[in-house]
């Protein structure tokens, strides 16, 4: 059943991005290059499961989710750049500055970014009321005190030992914080009470960590093949991790916690959370 409504969501949001507008110049090619070349999806699967969780409709809140995926992809274009990660492949293709240049790279990053809000800004997107805390809470959950900021945090900790509560801090905004305003996106959209909406923050607080704490495990035993990125970065580039912290496997027992705590936090949504309480298992055992 997980494997089925993860499908009905993906082929929602895949067919979404597709039928955007996109004009045929260099800047749109750049744009839809990196947003069409695969990817789990899960910022805007998040927000379209947590949006039913609480009984909404899901071409309701689509704008919205997909705004979620704009983003998500201009900062692994940004991230993939010389001056940043200086990654050649994304996703099993070459990077966009690879294909496009560095410039444009900066650009269609930039585009992506702002044609997220005006995403977000589609009239008739819920009430008014919660379509502008939900553009609010986007932008913080984007900027300098969420995912800009913990890139920031992660550059400055190159080369330097961090303990766990830095690198737990790093991961909440970097990771953590884009994920926690897609499920709160999803619960505030289609009407959420705030009880819900708080136990949706929970559940997607642990669920960040969880991911992020996976993905430095991916970068260690992962495959470059399936993963499709080079791996080895994180030591590369002189990166305090979960495994270089903890070792692999307290780093694995570290994820399972939070794996863990996130399922614990759907409790008072009942069988109605099922497939986000599935969500985590994936999260945890997936390959790539």
């Amino acid at each position: 059943m997980f494997k089925e409504t993860f499908q009905r969501y993906l082929t929602m949001v895949e067919q979404s991005l597709a039928q955007l507008p996109w004009d045929k110049d260099s800047l749109n090619e750049s744009m839809y290059y990196s947003l069409i070349g695969g990817g789990k999806r899960i910022r805007p699967v998040l927000a379209l499961a947590s949006a039913e969780a609480v009984g909404g409709h899901l071409q309701d809140i689509l704008p919205a989710a997909l705004s979620l995926e704009l983003i998500h992809t201009y900062s692994l274009i940004h991230d993939d750049l010389p001056a940043m990660d200086n990654d050649d492949y994304r996703r099993g293709r070459l990077s966009n500055h690879k294909v496009f240049g560095e410039a444009q790279a900066i650009l269609a990053g930039d585009a992506l970014l702002t044609y997220a809000f005006e995403l977000l800004a589609t009239p008739g997107l819920g009430r008014p009321e919660r379509q502008l805390r939900v553009i609010r809470e986007v932008a913080v959950a984007a900027g300098k005190a969420g995912m800009v900021g913990g890139q920031v945090a992660d550059v400055a900790g190159e080369g330097k030992t961090l303990n766990l509560d830095e690198i737990e801090k790093i991961h909440k905004a970097k990771t953590g914080a884009l994920l926690t305003v897609s499920a709160r996106l999803g619960g505030i959209l289609a009407g959420g009470t705030e009880p819900q909406v708080e136990a949706l923050t929970e559940y997607a607080q642990a669920l960040g960590l969880a991911f992020q704490i996976k993905d430095d495990i991916l970068d260690v035993v992962g495959d470059s093949e399936t993963i499709g990125k080079p791996v080895g970065s994180d030591l590369r580039q002189g990166k305090s991790t979960y495994p270089s912290l903890l070792g692999l496997e307290g780093a694995e027992r570290q994820m399972h916690t939070q794996i863990q705590k996130a399922q614990s936090a759907l409790k008072p949504f009942g069988t109605g959370a099922t497939f986000l309480n599935e969500l985590a298992y994936y999260i945890e055992q997936r390959q790539h």
